[in-house]
């Protein structure tokens, strides 16, 4: 399997079925906290992203940050916002962050899945860490320069990726949905 390659692509977080997360055991997410759950352009979640974070706490499942920013402040305040946990200066695609984050929250790494908005940060420290990943389209096009620049090859490295289908509205169609759940990469290989 491709470094780059997701367990699951969204287009937002809260795309994300936690019914999908519980059926495979995930017991800890870790998310990107830039664009994937903070706009470029913000400085707080958007309601959409709390309520999610909240779906998932409710299931049980632990939520920690794995940020790259350096602005610790910045990191740590929307943490306490969400009510989660936080590891920042991650150095992602550096795999160690992750590995920390599985041991601060008691979660072994097979029953944990990291969320991003980027390829060859977040996805490729997940591969790394050996940490099925989902990837989210960045919420705002307020991004550093050189993000920019790796966005053109991010579009490369996804041509064959397709997004994952919410699901149906009728119950006939959600009985054949839930049959055909994601494949957990890491869980079903054991």
């Amino acid at each position: 399997m491709p470094l780059a390659t997701p367990w699951m692509r969204v287009h937002a977080i809260s795309d994300i079925p936690v019914s999908a997360l519980v059926d495979h055991n995930i017991r800890l997410v870790l998310v990107d906290r830039d664009n994937t759950c903070v706009p470029g352009d913000a400085s707080s979640a958007p309601a959409s992203v709390a309520a999610w974070i909240d779906r998932v706490k409710a299931a049980s499942i632990a939520v920690c940050f794995v940020s790259n920013n350096f602005h610790s402040a910045q990191v740590e305040a929307s943490a306490q916002e969400l009510g989660i946990s936080r590891v920042d200066h991650a150095m992602k695609p550096a795999p160690f962050a992750l590995w920390h984050a599985c041991k601060r929250m008691g979660v072994p790494r097979s029953q944990t899945v990291l969320i991003g908005d980027q390829v060859f940060t977040d996805l490729m420290a997940a591969r790394l860490a050996g940490i099925p990943s989902i990837l989210v389209d960045p919420q705002s096009t307020k991004e550093l320069w050189y993000t920019r620049i790796f966005r053109q090859m991010e579009k490369l490295a996804l041509k064959d990726t397709s997004y994952h289908q919410a699901a149906p509205s009728t119950p006939e169609a959600s009985a054949a949905h839930l049959a055909e759940k994601p494949v957990c990469p890491l869980q079903d290989a054991h």
